[in-house]
């Protein structure tokens, strides 16, 4: 239950008079209806008042929504007090607005609270205004904001988009409570909720039914609630810092784990799998083979070594420290020319954005690039399999792999690794992200280059350990999105 939910049920509870006890001798509501109309008539004859507001439709047995205590009554709003719409004075007579009275609209009523702006009217705009005074109930009665509603603390005008009622004999926090409840909102909304714009107009609104208790069990029923608000605000707070937790939670197992992983302490090591240091000098073996057949550069064979002050944490015997470089071929794309249609138009070779990179395999791109673009453009055909990552802006560190043959623009590195599970190198360069973020230079558009990305230290575990680690992640992370 959500700290709002419970302030409902609170405020529930209050209006069928199940949140403090009935006392016989603080008598009826009946009576106080009565000492209402009294009050009511008295204004008539006074003329602050017109005699239609007397008149009050009977309330009908099927109007009654709920039970309550036998010394309660059912009356309609407009029975409580005096209740009127706002109004705007013409925007066209500007001695009509200053400072002589703050003039109210939906926007300032927030939290329950009126925030006064330096604008209102003049004395001149207050005579043309409908003033309430303090202890006014204001209620936005149009739009998104519809039901609403705070307390007056001094006379204030506001605009036709705010029904009101001033209590007579009645508490307003009392009132306040019942047009604030569940119940009242429902009430007011439930004939608009097609419309463009919700609206409940004066005479809607006023002639609503409300529960009505004896004036001092309305006292004994706003001092509870003012007694549990506050215990019910920090239940509120309470549940939000547990649901942003729990928001929270999944996404920071999955980078402990991802860092257990890459640390070697996912799955115990085994002696019968061999060395990173053998796995290091066979993939060394390939890559010289590959120069001598022109696939790769000799240049890709000098890697300068790790150093003592570049290694971030320790890792196990059979693992080695070595550069992404050394463990496969890196290359990143490019953007053919927008402005030649031959490279793009019936392409059917997939163009892949950074903001497609998923943290999985990729299938497919959004644009695709024709053989001319292939050919004439220094594009980088990635192989299936190809591991991917993105270097430039808000995309930094994002990655995946290549289902698929494609090709990518130059926000995107891609490596094609040898004798190295790609699996493993996806998780490891996801792990990896925020110090890809945290090498990022260039300003509004940080990036990282290539150079950067193949000098980054690779904590290397035996290729066997590296298919049992992405077996347990995969099995982990499964169980962490579970959480959610």
């Amino acid at each position: 239950m959500t700290g709002q939910q419970l302030k409902n049920s609170i405020l529930q509870l209050a209006i069928q008079g199940k949140l403090v006890p009935q006392i016989e001798s603080e008598g009826t509501a009946e009576d106080l209806l009565k000492e209402i109309r009294a009050e009511k008539e008295k204004l008539v004859k006074e003329g602050k008042l017109k005699k239609k507001d007397l008149e009050v439709k009977p309330i009908e047995d099927d109007e009654f929504p709920f039970e309550i205590p036998s010394g309660w009554r059912w009356c309609r709003l407009i029975q409580t007090g005096i209740t009127q719409t706002g109004a705007t004075p013409s925007k066209t007579n500007p001695n009509y607005f200053g400072n002589f009275i703050p003039f109210v609209s939906p926007g300032d009523i927030q939290n329950g609270k009126i925030n006064y702006r330096e604008e209102g009217l003049s004395k001149e705009g207050y005579n043309v205004s409908r003033p309430a005074p303090k202890g006014t109930i204001l209620q936005v009665c149009i739009g998104g904001s519809i039901g609403k509603l705070a307390i007056t603390d001094k006379e204030v005008t506001f605009n036709q988009q705010i029904n009101s009622v001033t209590p007579i004999f009645i508490l307003s926090q009392f009132l306040y409570a019942v047009l604030g409840s569940s119940y009242f909102y429902l009430e007011i909304t439930k004939n608009v909720a097609g419309s463009a714009t919700p609206i409940i107009n004066k005479s809607a609104w006023e002639t609503k039914v409300i529960p009505l208790p004896p004036l001092s069990e309305q006292k004994r029923i706003v001092s509870k609630i003012e007694e549990l608000m506050p215990l019910v605000e920090e239940y509120g707070k309470a549940q939000e810092r547990l649901e942003a937790l729990n928001r929270e939670l999944p996404e920071k197992l999955k980078k402990s784990v991802l860092q257990e992983a890459i640390m070697g302490k996912l799955v115990p090591q085994d002696p019968k799998e061999g060395t990173a240091e053998e796995l290091l000098a066979e993939i060394r073996k390939e890559k010289e083979k590959l120069v001598k057949e022109g696939k790769l550069k000799k240049k890709d064979l000098e890697i300068k070594p790790i150093e003592e002050d570049e290694i971030p944490f320790e890792i196990p015997e059979s693992w080695k420290w070595c550069r992404l470089g050394e463990i496969g071929s890196w290359g990143s794309g490019a953007t053919p020319a927008k402005g030649k249609p031959e490279y793009y138009t019936n392409g059917n070779i997939p163009w892949l954005r950074t903001g497609e990179l998923n943290n999985d395999y990729v299938y497919d791109s959004e644009i695709k690039v024709t053989q001319a673009a292939l050919d004439e453009c220094s594009l980088r055909m990635c192989r299936k399999g190809d591991v991917l990552i993105a270097m430039y802006g808000a995309t930094i560190g994002k990655v995946a792999i290549a289902g698929i043959e494609l090709t990518t623009n130059q926000a995107c590195c891609a490596c094609t690794p040898l004798l190295i599970y790609n699996k493993y190198l996806m998780w490891y360069l996801m792990a990896s992200k925020q110090a890809f973020i945290d090498l990022g230079e260039g300003g509004a558009q940080p990036n990282i280059s290539r150079e950067k990305i193949v000098a980054f230290p690779f904590a290397l575990p035996p290729l066997p350990e590296q298919k049992r680690i992405v077996a347990k992640l995969e099995e982990v992370m499964e169980m962490i999105e579970g959480m959610k």
